[in-house]
């Protein structure tokens, strides 16, 4: 049996049809606040940037100050670290004997599926 009170009542004729059982159907839409807090945190990648951020800091603190001169982390996606370097010169040096020893600092720096490979390029 369905409650009518005054607001039903005075809807239902303003309205010209009773809308009542609609709204039942339609159940409640609505959203928790964490929920939308977790949708927003998930579509801006906030764990992705902190990463970035976190490669930056690493890098900076566990290779060669010569080397942080030249060369600069740009992005770290998939496991793989992108890395700008400043010259050929530079490339040349970093990829002929630098590049293991940098790994192998930065993954043991931030684990070995954090940092999987790193790619250098000029620019």
């Amino acid at each position: 049996m369905q409650r009518s009170g005054p607001r039903d009542r005075i809807l239902r004729n303003w309205r010209g049809i009773d809308v009542k059982e609609l709204e039942k159907t339609h159940g409640n839409k609505s959203i928790s606040a964490a929920a939308v807090v977790n949708n927003i945190l998930g579509a801006l990648q906030l764990d992705r940037r902190q990463a970035e951020s976190e490669v930056v800091k690493v890098w900076n603190q566990t290779v060669d100050p010569t080397v942080t001169a030249h060369a600069q982390p740009v992005n770290l996606r998939r496991g793989t670290l992108f890395v700008s370097v400043d010259s050929s010169v530079w490339l040349d040096e970093i990829v002929r004997y630098r590049r293991h020893e940098i790994l192998q600092r930065l993954q043991h720096a931030m684990g070995r599926e954090m940092v999987k490979k790193i790619s250098y390029r000029i620019g």
